[in-house]
Order: structure tokens, then sequence, then C-alpha cells
């Protein structure tokens, strides 16, 4: 997906109709497809971005392309009988499926697991679109139904998600695709009681209590950063392949990952200090570079080096949390320009900075009163 990405952004782009059907035969490997959808994006040289009426993405380079045509056909994403039927053919027969208000989880877990994770993700859901429509910026109501894939065991949770995270799925225990608009993931409770011992857990109450305990609370956080990058990029807040700095993606997501397990309504931690990360970027306080934020805000590098990431995040965290106490509205402001993104149009480094400094100034002068507001914080 991310070699087809590259080539397809490589020509102008080209504006794509509103309304209508794009039927597309393609070789996917040696493999042919067919997909009919809404043309996101043609390139110049007719590489496309297709949205199939199930969520997912398909870029297609013109080579790949082997017959294409269009209709008047209003674009109508899958309900969630329809997707449900499409996932369940395309998964192992030992999944079911569980419906939420937003949610369709599919699942070959307990009933229970899956039900508590649909309560979790519903609170979160009710409680990130509040925070922001309370801050002027409503968010949207999602296209599609928002799709979380949970398996009971780690193994066959590595099998499938091989194939989209290489070796990389070993270290990884969920993630949400930007490709498929899929979360997938696997039951944190059978981990959790193959180190104590002891039987997996199946009610709301007890697997509560088991992954509210301070071993469990990482991988919980994991799952949470996930659903909210789901949320963001399903209601309006960022474009899917858009070119969205991951300092603020991944701000927003940890400003939201810390867990509430001991409320069934809320999420009275957002907006928390991440103490892991407060003392991640503590420690890297002390060999910090003096054009760190620069380097934060021009582009995604440090993001995407595994020696330099866990700072990355860390300040990607703190700069967040700094921005929505102290500069809210600007921050607001922010979000708006960045929300307007389309799809596979890269900005380069300057322009990243200027916008960045058209909302809140000199970076040098943010720089000094972001690390004096950090340097209070416990």
């Amino acid at each position: 997906m991310k070699r087809l990405l590259a080539t397809v952004v490589c020509g102008c782009l080209l504006g794509a109709p509103a309304l209508g059907i794009e039927r597309v035969v393609f070789l996917d490997g040696k493999r042919q497809r067919e997909v009919e959808g809404r043309l996101v994006v043609q390139a110049q040289d007719d590489g496309l971005l297709i949205l199939a009426a199930d969520g997912v993405l398909w870029a297609i380079t013109p080579e790949q392309q082997i017959s294409r045509s269009s209709d008047d056909r209003p674009f109508r994403p899958l309900t969630a009988e329809q997707l449900s039927k499409q996932l369940l053919a395309e998964l192992p027969g030992t999944f079911r499926t569980y419906q939420t208000a937003h949610y369709l989880i599919f699942y070959d877990t307990s009933i229970g697991y899956a039900q508590w994770c649909g309560a979790l993700f519903e609170r979160l859901y009710a409680t990130f679109t509040n925070f922001w429509s309370k801050r002027g910026f409503p968010l949207q109501e999602p296209e599609f139904p928002l799709v979380a894939v949970i398996f009971a065991e780690r193994a066959d949770y590595l099998k499938f998600s091989r194939s989209e995270l290489g070796e990389a799925a070993e270290s990884i225990i969920g993630y949400y695709s930007l490709q498929t608009n899929r979360m997938t993931m696997y039951d944190l409770t059978g981990a959790e009681a193959a180190l104590r011992g002891s039987a997996r857990s199946s009610s709301a109450t007890s697997i509560s209590q088991i992954l509210s305990r301070p071993e469990a609370l990482r991988t919980v956080t994991t799952v949470i950063h996930e659903a909210v990058h789901q949320i963001a990029f399903n209601c309006g807040m960022h474009a899917r392949f858009s070119d969205c700095p991951l300092w603020f993606t991944e701000g927003i997501a940890m400003y939201f990952e810390t867990p509430d397990l001991t409320s069934a309504r809320g999420w009275r931690g957002v907006g928390a200090v991440n103490q892991a990360r407060l003392q991640q970027f503590n420690q890297y306080l002390r060999n910090r570079p003096p054009n760190s934020l620069h380097t934060l805000i021009r582009d995604d590098t440090r993001f995407r080096d595994p020696k330099k990431a866990l700072d990355a995040y860390a300040e990607a965290w703190a700069l967040t949390w700094f921005l929505l106490r102290q500069r809210s509205d600007q921050y607001i402001g922010y979000l708006k320009a960045l929300s307007a993104k389309k799809p596979l149009i890269e900005d380069g480094p300057e322009k990243r900075i200027e916008q960045f400094e058209e909302h809140f100034g000199k970076i040098e002068q943010l720089e000094a009163e972001l690390l004096r507001f950090i340097s209070k914080m416990r």
C-alpha cells in the first residue's frame, strides 16, 4: 500500500467528482481484483485513490489498471448488516458480530469481552466528540460503522496482522489501519490470565478488574490510543492519507489515552497528566537538542526512526498538552486548518513550519514557554 500511495502521489492531483461510482479492474500482485467506489483522487498520470463501500481505500497505479468505467449511481456505504455479512465471510468461521451505536465488533473471544470493548469504545466516542464540540470544533457522524476485529488468541492475531504489519506485528498489541479503516487487536484478558496462570475472565466486572491493574494498564492504553485515531479519522478531524503532521495526530491520541476503567460513564482521564509520556520527556530533556521542537514540527522523520520515536512521542504529548491548556483557541484554529487537508497532497517542511507559526507565532518563543510550563508539572 505504501508503494502504491507513493506512486499515485507523484503526479499532479486532479479534482474528483462528488457523485457517481467508479469501477476499476486491476492487478494486485498476481491477483486480479475489482473495486467499486467513490473516486477520491485522480493523479495526472491516472493513478487513482478509490473509497469502496466497505470503507477500504484502494490506491491503484496506472500500470495496475486493466479496465475502468463509471456511472452516475450515488455512492452508498454498506449498511452495518451488509458490512457484517461481508467481513464474516472474510474472517475465520469462528467469528461473530456484536453491534453498538457506532461500532461493529467482530470477535472470536467471549461475548463478555466484546461487550466490554464496545462499552469502552462508546464511552470514549461520546467523551471525545463532546470534548471537541465544547471547544468549537463539532465532529461529524462517521460515514461508516467503526469496525474492530478482536482475536481470542495472540497467535491468531499475529498470523492475521503480519500481512499488513510484517514482523512489526510482534511488538504491536493492536492497531488502526488507514487503508482498511479498521482496528485489529486480541483479547488482553487472555494474555493477563496466562501471566497469572488463571482462566480467562468474561464478565464486565472481572475484565475491568484485570485490566485496571498497573501491569495491564499500558496495554489498555494502546488500544484506547488506536481507538482515538479511528474516531478522529472518521469524524472529520483528519482525512485519511492527508499530510497531517504526526506530532499532531499522535498528540491528540496521547491526550486521550489515559484510561478510566472505574466508571461506567464518562472518561475522567481526559487531559490528565500522562505520567509515562512526562517521564520520557523529562529523560529526553537531559540531552535534548536546541532545535528539537523545530524538527518535530517540520516533518515526521523522528517518529519513523526507532532510536528517536519514543522521545518524539513524548515531545508531541508535551506540546499538545501545553497548547490545549495554554493556547486553546489557537490550537482549534490550527486544527480547523489541518482538518481541511486533502488526501495525498504533501506539504514540505517549510509549509509545515509556516502553517504552525501562522497560528502560534515563532517556534523559538513558544518553545521557551513550553519548557517553562513542563518544568512545573508533576
